[in-house]
């Protein structure tokens, strides 16, 4: 697994191990459930640690032949944005943040919300798609 930033002697998979356990609550839980599902939408997704700043200690990143979803946490939600989301099919309406972008897509999940596990990893797997086709259209 890659890192990148500032934490390079640890991989990103620990970090993200360790960010997940930090939080200690329903995002904890929700962002290792997520995460649970890209990998098993994608055994070969690639973990990643990436933007480590002063003020920022830095973000879940999985990747396949490029970004697929980040994934960050704040107060009230975790929020997974996908790269390429605006390309993407999205017939459950997972997508609920960053409509108006021409690019990106996000997920915010709240406290007590659930997301629906098979559209979830459809939309993982058309990512991936879009990433090894090479176009950033499909």
């Amino acid at each position: 697994m890659k890192t990148s930033g500032a934490h390079s002697d640890r991989s990103a998979s620990e970090l993200i191990s360790k960010r997940i356990a930090e939080l200690g609550d329903w995002r904890g839980e929700t962002l290792g459930r997520m995460r649970q599902l890209i990998k098993a939408a994608d055994p070969d997704v690639v973990e990643e640690w990436k933007w480590v700043k002063p003020k920022s200690p830095g973000t879940p990143v999985w990747s396949h032949d490029g970004i697929i979803c980040t994934g960050e946490s704040y107060k009230n939600a975790v929020k997974l944005t996908f790269a390429k989301g605006a390309f993407l099919k999205d017939p459950a309406r997972l997508f609920n943040s960053s409509l108006d972008g021409n690019v990106r897509r996000a997920i915010d999940i709240h406290k007590g919300e659930a997301v629906d596990a098979s559209a979830f990893k459809a939309l993982v797997r058309q990512a991936v798609a879009l990433n090894g086709s090479g176009k950033s259209k499909p």
